[in-house]
């Protein structure tokens, strides 16, 4: 009988705190308004938002880890933390003037920096959940594949 790896996930979480604005330039001020509301407002609300990694694979027999805690920390600080914390997302992040910064959007982008650096050994990148309150989170997982 062949034996397959056992896939482990593992999580690793993280915060910041950003502002943004619910703004989508192609529409009017008043439109933007009735579909964003509150989240519409010109000078932007802030949020801490918390970040979890998810990383499947299978446990590396030499090391005992699916990934190593040392590279994800290093990934999220330079892709996530030292980019969007303490940050007016759609004022000071070139990537959010013409795209609306949901938390469904987060974690797509999030999605899109990490995913890139976490090709190759033991582990793929398996999901991205964004925590905007206690009460709100959006998760993604990557583009489906036929």
């Amino acid at each position: 009988m062949i034996s397959t790896p056992a896939q482990v996930h593992v999580t690793r979480k993280a915060r910041f705190s950003a502002a943004h604005r619910y703004h989508n330039p192609a529409w009017s001020a008043e439109k933007n308004r009735e579909v964003f509301g509150p989240c519409n407002n010109p000078f932007g609300h802030g949020h801490n938002y918390e970040v979890e990694v998810t990383v499947v694979g299978s446990v590396d027999p030499a090391t005992g880890m699916v990934i190593n805690l040392r590279e994800i920390d290093k990934i999220l600080q330079e892709e996530v933390i030292s980019r969007m914390d303490h940050r007016h997302l759609n004022e000071e992040l070139p990537e959010w003037r013409h795209r609306v910064p949901t938390t469904e959007n987060l974690a797509i982008a999030i999605w899109e920096r990490i995913a890139p650096r976490l090709l190759g050994g033991y582990s793929r990148l398996f999901r991205v959940r964004i925590c905007e309150s206690p009460d709100l989170y959006a998760e993604y997982f990557g583009e489906e594949t036929p």
